[in-house]
């Protein structure tokens, strides 16, 4: 398994429908945590994921929501 940091992005205008487009959406994702900025006018979003590879990764998002996302491969980084 690989860690990926789903970075998510969308307009103001496109806020409502990017929560929408969760609704009858199966995924681990769903009703986990997430880190936003939405309330604060930024209306970002970044999931923490684990999955075999980055297509995997990408479709523990509803589709109108991974058209606006970047998968980014991290690892864990022990700082000296």
């Amino acid at each position: 398994m690989h860690h990926y940091l789903l970075y998510h992005r969308h307009a103001s205008s496109d806020c409502a429908a990017s929560f929408a487009a969760w609704n009858a959406f199966a995924s681990e994702l769903r009703g986990a945590e997430a880190m936003s900025t939405c309330a604060y006018g930024a209306h970002e979003v970044w999931w923490w994921a684990e999955a075999v590879d980055v297509r995997t990764a990408m479709a523990l998002l509803p589709k109108y929501v991974a058209e606006r996302t970047l998968a980014i491969r991290v690892e864990p980084l022990a700082i000296p």
